[in-house]
């Protein structure tokens, strides 16, 4: 019998814990590291918002990537959990749209009538129409641009559930474990940790904003910074809201539990992963802008994280030019948690199939 193919990932967030889960269950000896615990860094200030058609309205590379993902959510999703009981709210709620003024309303309006509309399942709502569908926003003027292909998913518990669904296919999970470097020696792949060395046959770099200071080659080196992305938690008590809303300056997704989650800032402010008054503040008064009864609810907390930013807004998911034993999965900005079940399937198709894959000639 063939030994099993070894694979450590450094990082261990959504990525690389969807990636061990779609390795293991495969037949890989997969082993993830990272110094925090499972989707502690940029992933658990994510909103868990699945919309392509919001990040790529005209098309393109990341539009293409984001449908693909998406594509394929929800039988990614069966396959966790079939795996593992650890329960998590995913929802195809769509996502709802809000121009603050004419000449935006106009743009959406051309967007749900053209091909990337019509691809999306998307209608555009007059006034009184998505009134009546979200009954609890402010009046808007202007209408909004439904999309009822989109989807959401709670993060930190499908996070939960896809290292459960891993740990049950033999991956495991050493955290809180600091890795100071990769070696690459002429037979093994070495993860350097403050416990020592551990050697594998191929590496998946997934650790975000920190992926390029750990790059053994120098390939991304220098291509990934991080953007600080706030976030504030809400309990929420007005009336029901049915799809994500996405404004000028704030999205907001509601759970079935009644927490809102308000998003998100954009900063450019190095690894400070603090939140800020600025921060907090102003996504409350975006929020009170779309919806009417804001001031109300419960404020449960704000999260922090910094999402790993490419110099072209497309993630890296490719092998390396220079030693095919480095796979790298990281740079996804805002569209990680979109863009996991994909990376993870490109990602096994790579390293246990040899498949290449038209993704991989994306990221700068």
């Amino acid at each position: 019998m063939a030994a099993r193919l070894r694979v450590g990932i450094v990082g261990g967030g959504i990525i690389g814990c969807a990636s061990a889960f779609e390795l293991a269950r495969r037949g890989a000896d997969v082993t993830v590291f990272d110094s925090r615990s499972p989707g502690g860094g940029a992933t658990q200030a994510s909103a868990g918002i699945l919309a392509p058609y919001i990040e790529g309205h005209h098309g393109g590379p990341l539009l293409e990537l984001g449908v693909r993902g998406l594509a394929i959510y929800d039988d990614f999703v069966k396959r966790v959990r079939e795996a593992a009981a650890t329960p998590f709210e995913y929802r195809r709620s769509g996502t709802i749209e809000i121009p603050e003024h004419q000449e935006r309303a106009e743009v959406l309006k051309a967007i749900a009538e053209g091909p990337v509309g019509n691809a999306g399942e998307m209608e555009w709502l007059d006034a009184s129409r998505l009134q009546a569908a979200e009954p609890a926003i402010r009046p808007a003027e202007f209408g909004g641009l439904l999309c009822r292909a989109h989807a959401h998913v709670a993060v930190m518990p499908f996070v939960s559930a896809l290292v459960h669904a891993a740990d049950r296919h033999g991956a495991a999970f050493r955290t809180g474990v600091s890795v100071s470097g990769i070696s690459l020696e002429s037979g093994r792949c070495l993860v350097e940790t403050d416990g020592g060395p551990h050697a594998f046959d191929r590496i998946v770099l997934s650790a975000g904003s920190w992926s390029s200071l750990l790059d053994p080659l120098d390939e991304i080196r220098g291509a990934i910074k991080p953007i600080r992305g706030q976030l504030v938690v809400l309990a929420w008590t007005g009336q029901r809201l049915h799809h994500v809303l996405w404004g000028t300056a704030c999205y907001i997704v509601p759970w079935e539990d009644g927490t809102l989650l308000v998003g998100a800032t954009s900063e450019d402010v190095g690894f400070d992963e603090r939140p800020t008054v600025e921060g907090v503040t102003g996504l409350l008064a975006a929020a009170a802008g779309l919806l009417r009864d804001v001031g109300r609810a419960t404020f449960e907390g704000a999260r922090v994280g910094l999402r790993p930013a490419s110099r072209d807004g497309l993630p890296f998911i490719r092998p390396s030019a220079l030693d095919s034993r480095v796979f790298y999965a990281t740079g996804h900005f805002r569209n990680g948690v979109l863009l996991a079940p994909l990376t993870a399937d490109l990602v096994a198709n790579y390293l246990l199939e040899g498949q290449q894959d038209p993704a991989f000639q994306n990221g700068a």
